[in-house]
């Protein structure tokens, strides 16, 4: 039974998490969301031309990577390894849906995890294991249910469909990610907007190659 103290301890080390993160979205508002198809895990070649074009991008100062959370077996070993070959960067897993994918990210030792959509067992789950889970949110119902919960990093997903009462900023200690169909030439408008960060999935890496705008935005915004 978890005592006023561990609560306590929890927030604490929940809050650190939280501060370190932001602090790093100051630093670069950019990430990048990796979604290996079915049958990447057991193909080399795939593995590799991933893996060649990230020791690219993480060489030009790049640091903010999230991979989709698999069923696949494979995806704990993959993911390990990529934490292992490239330990500066803030590496995340993106679409956690259950316990499962939570559990599997804690043991590996991700900095981080996105919510596919708004869960609140999920979240009070990730809490209990001094997690960083961030929700997925796309009406006002849910992100005041959020806030509630003392989330101050939260994505709105997708941003393109969310609720027209949500204005980000009515909030201002709010960390607010847009995310979802977006690609770097959405950056401005959206930082322009309020968002602190950017998730890039599908446009940003396509068909194992990076785009190369993501190259010139990380030149131009170098500090």
């Amino acid at each position: 039974m978890q005592t006023i103290s561990d609560f306590k301890k929890s927030d604490k080390l929940i809050k650190i998490k939280k501060d370190f993160f932001s602090k790093n979205s100051r630093f670069q508002s950019l990430f990048l969301l990796i979604k290996p198809t079915k049958n990447f895990y057991k193909n080399t070649v795939y593995k590799e031309l991933v893996e060649k074009q990230l020791k690219k991008l993480i060489k030009k100062g790049f640091v903010n990577i999230e991979i989709s959370w698999s069923e696949d077996e494979n995806w704990s070993n993959y993911v390990s390894n990529l934490k292992l070959k490239f330990p500066k960067i803030n590496l995340g897993s993106a679409s956690i849906i259950h316990k499962k994918s939570i559990e599997e990210s804690i043991r590996i030792g991700l900095k981080y995890s996105m919510m596919k959509n708004w869960d609140k067992d999920l979240l009070n789950y990730s809490n209990s294991k001094n997690h960083l889970l961030i929700p997925g949110i796309k009406n006002l119902k849910d992100l005041k249910e959020a806030i509630d919960l003392n989330c101050k990093i939260i994505k709105i997903y997708p941003v393109k469909d969310k609720n027209e009462l949500i204005n980000i900023s009515q909030y201002k200690n709010i960390d607010f990610i847009a995310a979802g169909g977006l690609s770097i030439s959405d950056v401005p408008l959206y930082k322009s907007l309020g968002y602190k960060a950017i998730v890039i999935g599908d446009k940003g890496f396509k068909n194992y190659a990076i785009d190369p705008k993501i190259y010139e935005w990380l030149k131009e915004n170098s500090n």
